[in-house]
């Protein structure tokens, strides 16, 4: 064989096909997050992740879809190698993602009483405490144990599920 082409195991090849198709299934949540409803509900909160670039695309709104994605593929190309390591950038972001979202809430939770609506607000609260309850155990158990490519792919691939679907839900009326 050529000494200048580079081989490929299958390793790394079979990695790179499940970070893709991982990548992919988030279309899933972010679909739910901004597609279902022309407004904010429990199940379709409308996330800024997703929400905000689909008004700048206006007709081409459904696109903003692919953002989660597309950021979960380039945020860690580590992650294509098989890497298990949990890169401290991604600690960086679920921490300020965290603490944004206590912010978002308090900020946001009096037009989205008065425009979404008590039980909406509610909801969507909780079930931003439990996403964030669950990467926050996950996040956890990952420092304590020997880390490992799936562990780290899991870990990532809900915390862009929840930044597609639910971190920083629409309060507030709509333009």
């Amino acid at each position: 064989m050529n000494g200048n082409m580079a081989v490929v195991e299958p390793g790394i090849t079979k990695d790179r096909f499940v970070v893709i198709v991982s990548g992919l299934t988030l279309l899933i949540p972010a679909s739910l997050g901004l597609l279902v409803s022309r407004v904010p509900t429990i199940l379709c909160p409308f996330p800024a992740l997703t929400v905000l670039p689909s008004f700048l695309l206006s007709s081409l709104y459904r696109a903003a879809v692919i953002i989660p994605p597309l950021i979960f593929c380039l945020w860690y190309p580590g992650l294509f190698r098989g890497e298990g390591k949990l890169p401290k950038r991604s600690c960086w972001l679920l921490f300020i993602a965290i603490v944004l979202s206590v912010i978002w809430f308090l900020v946001g939770w009096k037009d989205g009483l008065h425009y979404q609506g008590f039980r909406y607000v509610l909801a969507v609260a909780i079930a931003n405490v439990v996403w964030i309850g669950i990467l926050i155990a996950m996040f956890t158990r990952y420092r304590r144990h020997e880390s490992s490519f799936i562990a780290n792919l899991v870990f990532h691939w809900i915390l862009f599920a929840w930044l597609g679907w639910y971190a920083f839900p629409y309060l507030g009326e709509l333009p």
